[in-house]
C-alpha cells in the first residue's frame, strides 16, 4: 500500500509557539492519517517535490513508499 509521508508545518508552529509536544510527522495512505514525531522505513522510497501538483493538505514535498513504516509517537 502506498505511503505518504510529510512534515505539517503548521504543527512546528504551534509547538514553537507554545512549547507544545505535538506529532509533526503524518503518514497518509488512501485509508487512514497517522501522526508521528518519528518514523523508520523499512525499505526503498523516494523524496518527491511537487510545487505544482500538492498533496490536498498542501505539502508540496513528501516521501512515498510501498515498504512498512513504523510509527513512533513522542
Amino acid at each position: 500500500m502506498l505511503k505518504r509521508i510529510h512534515i505539517n508545518q503548521h504543527e512546528i508552529r504551534k509547538n514553537r509557539k507554545d512549547g507544545g509536544t505535538r506529532p509533526v510527522i503524518t503518514v497518509k495512505t488512501y485509508k487512514s492519517n497517522d501522526y508521528a514525531s518519528g518514523v523508520d522505513i523499512l525499505g526503498p522510497c523516494r523524496v518527491v517535490y511537487s510545487p505544482d501538483k500538492p498533496l490536498p493538505c498542501g505539502a508540496t514535498v513528501w516521501i512515498e513508499t510501498n515498504a512498512e513504516v513504523k510509527v513512533a509517537s513522542s
